[in-house]
């Protein structure tokens, strides 16, 4: 991608539907606002539909999640409209939405799925 992006209005935004949203994770669509190569950089909006959910997954690189619409948990707190987490490299969490949500994610490096640990 070449030049810049600008999204207006992104707080209070009641209609989402305007936007191009691709498939990402079940449950999640992205849009993508930037992507490099396959472990590089990147940034999307991610709308969660009620009930999506992101497996136990680690950090390869530094997160940003901006809560723009509805709520997000991550086992142990309700991040809701306005929360913004940051996630360090090498932590780890799963992510659940149960009344849906739209993120603002912007990523050094993409996430690595961990399989089911006990």
């Amino acid at each position: 991608m070449a030049g810049s992006v600008t999204m207006a209005g992104l707080f209070g935004r009641t209609n989402w539907d305007d936007i191009e949203w691709q498939p990402f994770r079940p449950g999640v669509h992205a849009h993508w606002l930037y992507r490099t190569e396959d472990d590089g950089p990147a940034a999307a909006l991610l709308r969660y539909e009620p009930g999506a959910s992101v497996p136990l997954h680690e950090h390869a690189g530094w997160e940003h999640i901006l809560v723009l619409t509805g709520a997000q948990s991550d086992g142990k707190v309700r991040h809701g409209e306005g929360s913004l987490m940051i996630s360090a490299p090498e932590t780890r969490h799963a992510i659940m939405s149960p009344e849906g949500c739209i993120v603002l994610a912007i990523w050094q490096r993409p996430v690595r799925i961990v399989d089911s640990e006990t």
